[in-house]
């Protein structure tokens, strides 16, 4: 199979040849750790079945209204670090350790601010230029995953702070809707552009939960993110294209509202935040696919390469049977995490994923929970 039609197959909740490998982000050391110079690279040579693609977010100096442009495509910025950026939306990007920027300051201050405020044009040709970059390489050999977002994450970043749009939903719930309306408006015009230019999947990066539990109450998640999230899956699929969520955190309060939603699969399934794939697997498997699970925050980060090999197979062995699995890192491969870490769960998956998964395997290692020493 290739890796495209291993990927779909795991989307579609069935086996494949072998249990498909995907990360949602990959950053540096690991990136570059054996000669890859760019991120199709490195998918190449590590024989992922999945490249992540961004769309291409100019950034210019805070100060400057012309002069050198930043195209942030969900990877590091080389140099500038403790630079001020803003984007298009106005957005305000602060550049942190290894080229990764945070937002940290919105235009949106009140409703006059949005009265007069005028969103990007998501159709812009410029916007899809890595996604032609990896449709010319890898169309019809790997999946193109094509990440955007609902109607949570982006309305934050333009109130400047998710503190800001929370208090919104109890004190002026006319901006935090149309923030989400304005959003996902333009978020769907440019998914539907990224579909016809050759994505085959879509996930939306929105993290609704911290490890403790969702950000929101389980009531406001149900009226001022769900419907926006029902609305961007509905566009994916009136155009026959998978789905995928990805949100951190403790999950499980949102999890039957997501799955009604109509997601394809969830990811990454935090470890550290309890949520066991197997768990998952058990409760929602026939309706969803699980992805994620092998923890980057304590595991692929402080573990021994032989620790992490153990961790895969615990993994395989509760979410692999039957299929609907696909392998990735409880979040990305963050800065953090050891080079010879993440080769150990690549290789590992590879030679324990084949189907049918090994019942040996199973038996032995469904029990078990790896986690548990970092908790």
């Amino acid at each position: 199979m290739t890796g495209r039609e291993r990927f779909l197959a795991a989307l579609r909740r069935s086996e494949p040849d072998r249990v498909p490998l995907w990360e949602l982000i990959v950053n540096e050391p690991t990136l570059s750790a054996w000669g890859a110079a760019t991120l199709e690279d490195f998918v190449e040579a590590e024989d992922l079945d999945a490249i992540t693609v961004f769309e291409d977010m100019p950034l210019r100096p805070l100060e400057a209204s012309e002069g050198p442009i930043e195209a942030w495509r969900g990877r590091s910025l080389p140099g500038g670090h403790g630079a001020a950026l803003k984007d298009e939306w106005g957005v305000v990007w602060r550049v942190a350790d290894f080229g990764i920027p945070y937002p940290c300051g919105g235009p949106i201050r009140n409703e006059g601010d949005l009265r007069h405020y005028e969103s990007p044009d998501p159709e812009a040709n410029y916007r899809l230029r890595s996604l032609r970059v990896a449709v010319h390489r890898f169309k019809g050999r790997k999946a193109i995953v094509f990440l955007t977002h609902d109607g949570f994450e982006f309305p934050h970043y333009l109130r400047g702070g998710m503190h800001n749009l929370l208090v919104d939903y109890v004190e002026n719930s006319h901006l935090a809707h149309a923030l989400a309306e304005m959003t996902v408006d333009y978020k769907i015009r440019l998914m539907r552009q990224a579909i016809r230019s050759g994505a085959d999947v879509i996930v939306s990066g929105d993290d609704y939960s911290h490890r403790a539990g969702p950000v929101m109450s389980p009531a406001h998640f149900r009226e001022f993110v769900l419907p926006y999230l029902v609305r961007s899956i509905e566009a994916a699929h009136e155009m026959g294209v998978p789905y995928i969520k990805h949100t951190d955190g403790n999950i499980w309060p949102l999890m039957d509202m997501m799955v009604q939603a109509g997601i394809d699969a969830i990811d990454p399934l935090e470890t550290l935040a309890g949520m066991d794939i197997g768990e998952v697997k058990q409760q929602y498997g026939d309706r969803i696919a699980v992805v994620g699970n092998i923890d980057c925050t304590r595991l692929l980060t402080r573990a021994s390469p032989e620790e992490v090999a153990e961790a895969v197979k615990e993994t395989l062995a509760k979410a692999s049977p039957g299929g609907g699995h696909i392998l990735s890192s409880s979040n990305s491969i963050h800065p953090a995490v050891k080079p010879e870490n993440y080769r150990a769960m690549v290789e590992t998956a590879k030679q324990f994923g084949h189907y049918p998964i090994d019942p040996r395997l199973v038996s032995e290692y469904r029990s078990r929970n790896y986690i548990a020493v970092y908790q």
